[in-house]
């Protein structure tokens, strides 16, 4: 057993990996929110842009910040149809929304 002080070699694989730069990361943000909108335009939705996934998926962090990648990356690729929309419909009844 480990004790205290005893640095496991299998906790921190990821500590020597080089960090992103924030360009890096809105590149990484910006692609997956375009392959989120390709992937409603597949299912009959043609009109959502990439911008319009992430105006939905980051309008949380607008009250509790933004979070960690992984919870940016987990936010766009587990975002639903119904989500998209009913933030949609709300933002247009609320006026927020751009005119198309």
């Amino acid at each position: 057993m480990d004790g205290p002080n005893e640095e496991r070699p299998d906790t921190d694989v990821l500590a020597d990996e080089p960090k992103m730069s924030e360009i890096e990361m809105n590149e990484t943000i910006e692609l997956l929110c375009l392959s989120k909108a390709e992937e409603f335009h597949l299912i009959g939705y043609e009109q959502v842009t990439g911008a319009d996934v992430w105006e939905c998926v980051s309008d949380k962090y607008h009250k509790k910040g933004t979070p960690q990648l992984y919870e940016i990356v987990n936010d766009i690729l587990s975002l639903k149809v119904t989500q998209f929309m009913n933030f949609i419909t709300l933002s247009m009844y609320r006026g927020e929304m751009k005119k198309r």
